[in-house]
């Protein structure tokens, strides 16, 4: 009959034993952890350095204040402008929020965004050399000395790489936009090798974003006036000419108040700036990283190692 008492001994000298054979094993192939985790080392500093550093120019924007005295004024018309098929013009909080993600979409981007920007500085950018401000193109993608597009590889696949193309690393690579819930703010991010290019898209971002919504609404309210002026010709009740000749005289002063707002959906709190300091890459983390998972790795390899091996010797003295 068994005893519980020495069944327990032995089992916690097993799990000792165990410790003891790991212990052994790992001090055994302790050059080879340390010769793999410096390797695994080595090859994150390699690694880290070859990478260029990013700069991101950040701007902080707040709603633009919206025309609520022209609003108001419209919806006291509300009904004959309906009537009208004219629409009371919304606030700048509802133009915002439409900003936010119009600022990510693949037509404000082709429409607003592409035709002012050098291609190659999204596509193709090799380095930048922070002395003369200068970058420095892959050739294998783009070729500066014959301003043209190599074909054949993973980017410019055609003739030059489409709108479609420079969206998707522009979003991907470029473009951050997020909105803090509680005050409003919104934040946008260009990320670059050239700082001067990171501030400068994010400012042509911002610009294009305003002008986009001020002719948006501009061509709306002039739309508008057009329209009233032609029903008042036709119309015979001296009321609804007056209540028409009002809305006009409202839709004026929006005309006004479009041309004279520089910041129409979004204003800065925080203009973008050119950046001395990267953002990334954070290459103590990469080596750290790399040290970690070459150490981890190497302890596997040894634990394995000496498992096999053991298993090795019980099956010879087995047979």
């Amino acid at each position: 009959m068994n005893n519980p008492a020495n069944d327990q001994l032995n089992e916690n000298n097993d799990h000792e034993v165990d410790l003891l054979e790991i212990f052994k094993s790992l001090n055994q192939g302790k050059w080879i952890i340390v010769s793999m985790t410096a390797f695994f080392s080595i090859i994150g500093v390699i690694y880290s350095l070859l990478l260029p550093n990013i700069y991101s120019s950040e701007a902080i924007l707040a709603p633009a204040s919206s025309s609520g005295g022209i609003s108001g004024a419209l919806k006291g018309y509300g009904g004959l402008a309906s009537l009208a098929g004219i629409n009371i013009p919304s606030n700048s909080d509802n133009n915002s929020t439409q900003a936010i993600k119009k600022l990510s979409s693949l037509s404000f981007f082709e429409n607003n965004v592409l035709p002012y920007i050098f291609l190659p500085d999204l596509m193709a950018v090799k380095s930048w050399n922070s002395q003369d401000n200068t970058l420095t193109y892959d050739d294998s993608i783009y070729k500066e000395s014959t301003n043209t597009w190599v074909q054949g590889n993973s980017i410019a696949n055609k003739q030059m790489p489409s709108a479609q193309d420079g969206f998707k690393v522009f979003i991907e690579e470029h473009l951050s936009v997020s909105e803090d819930r509680k005050t409003g703010f919104v934040t946008l991010q260009i990320k670059h090798q050239s700082p001067f290019v990171a501030r400068q898209w994010a400012e042509l971002m911002i610009n294009q974003i305003n002008a986009f919504y001020r002719q948006k609404d501009k061509f709306e309210s002039e739309k508008s006036v057009n329209y009233l002026n032609q029903q008042i010709v036709i119309s015979s009740l001296q009321e609804v000419k007056v209540a028409f000749a009002d809305l006009i005289q409202e839709e004026t002063k929006k005309l006004t108040l479009i041309e004279a707002k520089n910041s129409y959906v979004f204003e800065y709190v925080d203009p973008p700036a050119v950046m001395e300091r990267k953002s990334e890459p954070w290459r103590l983390l990469i080596v750290i990283l790399s040290a970690l998972i070459g150490g981890i790795l190497s302890i596997i390899f040894v634990l394995v190692k000496a498992f096999v091996l053991k298993e090795k010797a019980s099956y010879a003295l087995r047979h």
